[in-house]
């Protein structure tokens, strides 16, 4: 089950909804900073894990004047292979290939100051990020968010800052072989 597959069929658990639904959750909690959920893709992927069996749709007439929504509703196997993969989620630790580690393995093939320059502009970027997870977690307010939704941006904002602590003492490093003549 792909993260995108288990993040719409965690919504579906929780509750029965509807595609919009869905996406207004997506939005409201910022799901989109911490799984590729995309809007174009939720319908396709309530369909598909349809048609895999691990939900259900009814139509159901909307509050007030609406027209009919599709609302999805978990099964026993969708509930089941939910259990599964967020057990496996929780337990396993996955690997994690970025771009930026094939950047480091490259390292050796540019210029001291290619290497620098383009390790603070990351060192720039990871701040700003920081900067935007913090502000998100105070938009919500932790009063107003769920645990688990605290404890991901608790996560989050720990990984951003050790990155940060780390990619500081390596250009320092970096700055120190060169001037080492190294």
């Amino acid at each position: 089950m792909t993260n995108a597959e288990l993040a719409i069929l965690g919504l579906v658990v929780e509750q029965a909804r509807h595609g919009y639904e869905i996406e207004q959750v997506i939005a409201a909690r910022g799901m989109r900073d911490w799984t590729e959920v995309g809007f174009s893709s939720i319908y396709y992927l309530l369909k598909k894990l349809e048609r895999n069996g691990l939900i259900a749709s009814q139509l159901e007439q909307a509050a007030g004047r609406g027209p009919a929504r599709k609302v999805y509703r978990v099964t026993d196997a969708g509930r089941s292979a939910w259990r599964e993969a967020t057990m496996q989620a929780l337990t396993v630790p996955q690997p994690c290939f970025t771009s930026f580690q094939l950047g480091l393995a490259g390292l050796p093939h540019l210029s001291a100051a290619e290497a620098a320059s383009a390790l603070r502009q990351y060192q720039q970027a990871l701040a700003e990020r920081r900067d935007y997870v913090q502000a998100r977690r105070q938009e919500q307010g932790d009063d107003n968010m769920p645990f688990h939704v605290q404890g991901m941006f608790e996560l989050s904002s720990v990984l951003l800052e050790a990155e940060l602590a780390w990619i500081e003492t390596f250009i320092q490093r970096l700055s120190n072989q060169n001037d080492d003549g190294e």
